[in-house]
């Protein structure tokens, strides 16, 4: 008869799987994927390194999955303040831009790995798919503030994509593990980078190719 694992089998081998989720996590939020070998990852997780591949076919299955589950938090935020209709497409977009910046300060070595650090494809695969769920987060505010005239008329997924990279290049250099040494003002950067969102969506803004008419 083949066999069929029992519930308590099978709870130990879930348990198991999630504590080398968890220790891989906690391994690249203290020092990013460059320090997150699958041996380390092992001894974090008080396994042995033959038991970390049964449980994922690669490093690189492992860490995909280490930053779907440290990514879609962050993913969540975003998209709810973004669909908070009860405020302005301007509040909303200001907002979220503000709570992925601050968390992201909060939590450096862990947000630079997420934004920038060079990863596996696989990863990398991870993190493009993100990329579009924040920009279609975004899209969806501007659209309904282009839509009630709130918004200059904007074409709501160029400039979604484009706040996104902004924010994850604005914040590249403070997240940097080589900017150790040198302050980062938080509040100052947060105001920075909101104000320049908001810039580039408001009814003011000046349009490319715009001719004085002086």
């Amino acid at each position: 008869m083949p066999y069929r694992p029992t519930p308590l089998t099978e709870a130990r081998r879930v348990a198991v799987r999630e504590r080398i989720v968890l220790a891989a996590r906690d391994q690249v939020a203290e020092g990013g994927y460059a320090s997150a070998s699958v041996q380390a990852v092992a001894a974090r997780a008080k396994v042995a390194t033959g038991t970390v591949y049964r449980h994922f076919e690669s490093k690189a299955d492992l860490f995909a999955e280490v930053f779907r589950r440290s990514s879609q938090p962050e993913l969540d935020l975003v998209a709810h303040v973004t669909a908070k209709t009860e405020l302005s497409a301007s509040e909303r977009i200001g907002s979220a831009a503000e709570a992925f910046a601050r968390r992201a300060l909060a939590a450096p070595r862990l947000a630079y790995a997420l934004i920038a650090e060079p990863v596996d494809p696989l990863v990398e695969a991870e993190r493009l798919a993100f990329r579009r769920g924040y920009r279609d987060a975004f899209a969806g505010a501007l659209r309904d503030g282009v839509a009630s005239g709130e918004l200059r008329e904007l074409d709501a997924d160029v400039v979604a994509a484009a706040i996104v990279g902004a924010l994850a290049e604005s914040l590249v250099g403070p997240l940097s593990p080589t900017s150790n040494g040198h302050p980062v003002h938080h509040d100052a950067l947060v105001a920075n980078v909101v104000q320049f969102c908001l810039s580039a969506i408001t009814k003011e803004a000046p349009r490319v190719g715009a001719r004085s008419h002086a």
